[in-house]
C-alpha cells in the first residue's frame, strides 16, 4: 500500500478519536455543563448529523479542488473547532462545534476514501479502504480509552485539546506528502450525473444496509460507559478498559474483513451478519456481569466493524461506475445515518425504561432488521 495511504489513516485516527471519545466523556460532560446524560449522549448524534449533511455537500464543493488543498483545508478547520469546543462553557456552543467538526470530518473522509481507491489497483481497493478505516478502529483501541483516561484525570476538555494536538502532525504530513493533483481539479465532473446514482436500487440497498448495521453499533457504543458504571457497577476507571476491549475487537474485525472483502457479501460475512443480533441480545442479558460483558463487547466490536467495513466497500463498489467522485460521500452518509439513528433510538428506549440496557436491545432490533433486509434482497 502507498505510504500516503497511511498518512490519511493517521488523520482518520485523530478524527475517529474525536467522534468516538464522547462515549467515555458523556458522564463528565453531563456533570460539568449541568445537562442530562441523554443530552450529553446526543453529542454523538450531533456529530452524525454533521457527517450526513457534510459528506455530500463537502464532496461536491471540493470535487474540483486539488486533493492537497481539500485535505489540508478540512483538517485545519477540524483543529480550530476543537479548540473552541475545549474552552466553551455553553452546551449549545459545544453542540454546534460537534456539528461543524463533523461537517469538515465528512469532507476529509469523502475525499480521503476517493483518493484511497485511486491510489490502489482495483484488485486491492477493498484492502485500501480497510487500511484507511484502520485509523477509525485504532482510535477505538487507543484514542477512545486514552480520551476517557484524560477525561477522568484532567476533565473532558483535556481530551478535546489532545485531539487538536493529535491532528497537527497529520496536517503537516498532508501538506508535505499529499499529491498536488492539479489535473484532477480541472477535470470535468458531472455532479448532477453522479447524484443520479442514488436512483440505482443496488446503491440504495447497500446504503440502507450499511446505515442499519451502523445504527446497531452506535446505539450501544454511545451508552457503553454508562452501561459499565450503572449496570455492571464498575468503577469509572474500568470504562477505558471496556472501550479498549470494544476497539480491540473492532480492529480484528476490520483487519479480517479487509483481507476478504471484494465488494460482495460472502458466506462468512453473511454468517457474521446473522450472528450480530444474537450478540447484542447476549450483551443486554449479561451486562451486569463483568467477565461476560467484556467478552461479548470484544465479539460485538469485531462483528460490527468487520461487517461495517465490508458494507463501506460494497457501497463504494456499487457506486464506483456511476459516482466516482461522490461514492465516498455516499458511504459516509450511510454509516453516519446509522450513527445518528442508533443513539437517538437508544436515548428514547433508555429514557422510557430508565434502564441503560435498553440501548443493547435497540441494537439487537436494528441488527435483526439488517438480517431481514438482506433476506428480502436475496429473495428478489
Amino acid at each position: 500500500m502507498p505510504v500516503f495511504l497511511h498518512v490519511l489513516a493517521l488523520a482518520v485516527f485523530a478524527q475517529g478519536t474525536s467522534e468516538f471519545m464522547l462515549s467515555g466523556l458523556v458522564p463528565g460532560i453531563a456533570r460539568d455543563l449541568s445537562v442530562s446524560v441523554g443530552a450529553a449522549a446526543s453529542l454523538t448524534s450531533a456529530y452524525a448529523i454533521g457527517m450526513i449533511v457534510g459528506a455530500p455537500v463537502m464532496a461536491a464543493l471540493s470535487a474540483r479542488w486539488p486533493r492537497r488543498r481539500a485535505l489540508a483545508g478540512f483538517l485545519t478547520a477540524f483543529v480550530v473547532v476543537h479548540m473552541i469546543g475545549a474552552v466553551t462553557t455553553d452546551f449549545a456552543v459545544l453542540f454546534g462545534t460537534r456539528v461543524i467538526a463533523a461537517v469538515v470530518n465528512a469532507g476529509f473522509l469523502a475525499v480521503a476514501m476517493s483518493v484511497a481507491t485511486t491510489l490502489a489497483p482495483k484488485a486491492k481497493q477493498a484492502r485500501a479502504t480497510a487500511v484507511l478505516l484502520s485509523g477509525v478502529t485504532l482510535s477505538c483501541v487507543v484514542g477512545v480509552p486514552a480520551g476517557a483516561l484524560l477525561g477522568d484525570w484532567s476533565g473532558w476538555r483535556s481530551a478535546f485539546w489532545a485531539v487538536a494536538a493529535l491532528c497537527l502532525p497529520a496536517l503537516a504530513l498532508v501538506f508535505h506528502q499529499a499529491p498536488a493533483d492539479a489535473a484532477a481539479a480541472r477535470r470535468e465532473i458531472s455532479l448532477k450525473g453522479e447524484a443520479r446514482a442514488l436512483r440505482s436500487r443496488p446503491v440504495r440497498s447497500a446504503m440502507l444496509l450499511a446505515a442499519v448495521v451502523n445504527g446497531a453499533t452506535f446505539a450501544t457504543f454511545a451508552y457503553l460507559a454508562v452501561i459499565a458504571t450503572d449496570v455492571a457497577h464498575l468503577p469509572d476507571t474500568a470504562v477505558p478498559a471496556l472501550l479498549a476491549a470494544f476497539g480491540a475487537g473492532a480492529f480484528m474485525g476490520v483487519t479480517t474483513a479487509g483481507r476478504r472483502a471484494d465488494g460482495e457479501l460472502g458466506r462468512g460475512l453473511l454468517l457474521a451478519l446473522c450472528a450480530l443480533p444474537v450478540g447484542w441480545v447476549l450483551l443486554a442479558l449479561t451486562s451486569p456481569c463483568t467477565t461476560p460483558l467484556f467478552l461479548v463487547t470484544i465479539a460485538q466490536g469485531a462483528l460490527s466493524f468487520g461487517i461495517g467495513s465490508a458494507l463501506v466497500t460494497r457501497v463504494m463498489h456499487t457506486a464506483a461506475s456511476r459516482a466516482p467522485s461522490l461514492g465516498g460521500s455516499f458511504a459516509t452518509v450511510a454509516l453516519n445515518a446509522g450513527a445518528f439513528l442508533g443513539p437517538l433510538l437508544a436515548g428514547i428506549a433508555t429514557g422510557t425504561t430508565g434502564d441503560y440496557r435498553g440501548a443493547a436491545w435497540v441494537s439487537a432490533a436494528l441488527a435483526a432488521t439488517a438480517v431481514a433486509l438482506r433476506g428480502v434482497r436475496a429473495a428478489d
